[in-house]
């Protein structure tokens, strides 16, 4: 096609989930609930983590920052598919298409590397008990911490940049609730090999490096769990190491199913069916699964509501 005839694309249109007003109503207040509870699930972790001096310790610090993570993760993308299920139109600027498609994928990646650090962070716990306190140490806290946060921001920044450079000349329609990479590359006119390409093997290298760590930490755990005399400490352990394993599988399971495979085979129906799973439910099980079953939170928790309690009891009465 010659380039002079074609019309710029400026805004693209967001498609969502399409269906009759019934399931549009449905899948609104079903997103809007979970969307709710993953922000007050997550928040209530973040602060407190950062009030309570019994969990500065680096188990708790990460998962402040995975919670903290969650809030902004699942924030890139749920509003507008809260927006698609409501409104008859979306669109989104071309410009903003490609800013929430780096900032999902920064905090995707992110994600990936927090995960593999907790599970890393565990496998020193259990596994190098007395060596626990030197090698994850308040320094060493911090710099695994800052090292995800950088690693998964600098990771999308070169495909991001090559998308950037792309030329979009219609159609405009985006068959999916987000700005996902593959219907981005499928509205260009330009050549997207290149990108592409780059694109792909970033998102393996992240994904399979991350989990590869992760499932080689939890192996370890189960590993020296097996060799413990206490029945009562194996059936502890290993109810942890589930739960932990249940929220990786299901993050990891579909993010490799959506970008660690050939880019010909992506099905837009299944792949916007796959991402619910990780933009919508995992930031609200990751809450629940670190959190349900812990002593020291719990514990924080009944804390942090009877101080607030007694301070909104104490300020009542001056009223």
């Amino acid at each position: 096609m010659d380039g002079g005839n074609r019309t710029t694309v400026t805004e693209f249109i967001l498609l969502g989930f399409p269906g009759s007003p019934s399931l549009q109503l449905t899948l609104f207040v079903t997103f809007l609930t979970v969307y709710l509870l993953s922000l007050m699930g997550n928040t209530l972790i973040t602060f407190i983590v950062l009030t309570d001096s019994t969990l500065q310790t680096p188990m708790y610090i990460f998962l402040g920052n995975l919670s903290f993570l969650e809030i902004w993760y699942t924030t890139a993308t749920v509003p507008k598919l809260l927006d698609t299920c409501f409104s008859a139109v979306v669109t989104i600027s071309v410009h903003g298409c490609i800013t929430q498609y780096y900032f999902f994928f920064s905090m995707g990646a992110t994600e990936c590397i927090l995960l593999a650090v907790m599970a890393y962070d565990r496998y020193v716990a259990i596994c190098n008990p007395l060596r626990y306190s030197l090698l994850m140490n308040a320094q060493i806290c911090l710099k695994f911490s800052g090292g995800s946060w950088i690693g998964g921001f600098v990771a999308p920044l070169l495909p991001t940049l090559l998308i950037s450079q792309l030329n979009f000349c219609g159609p405009q329609k985006i068959n999916h609730f987000f700005c996902d990479s593959d219907p981005i590359f499928k509205l260009s006119c330009s050549d997207t090999f290149l990108v592409e390409a780059l694109g792909y093997t970033c998102s393996s290298v992240v994904i399979l490096s991350s989990f590869l760590l992760t499932v080689s930490s939890y192996g370890n755990i189960v590993a020296t769990v097996v060799r413990l005399s206490s029945r009562d400490a194996r059936k502890k352990t290993f109810s942890t190491c589930a739960s932990h394993l249940t929220v990786v599988t299901i993050y990891y399971g579909t993010i490799i199913f959506a970008y660690v495979r050939p880019p010909a085979k992506y099905n837009f129906t299944i792949g916007k069916v796959i991402s619910v799973f990780y933009c919508v439910v995992t930031p609200l099980v990751n809450p629940l699964i670190y959190t349900l079953r812990n002593k020291e939170v719990k514990k924080a928790f009944r804390k942090c509501l009877v101080q607030n309690t007694f301070l909104f009891t104490k300020m009542t009465k001056k009223f």
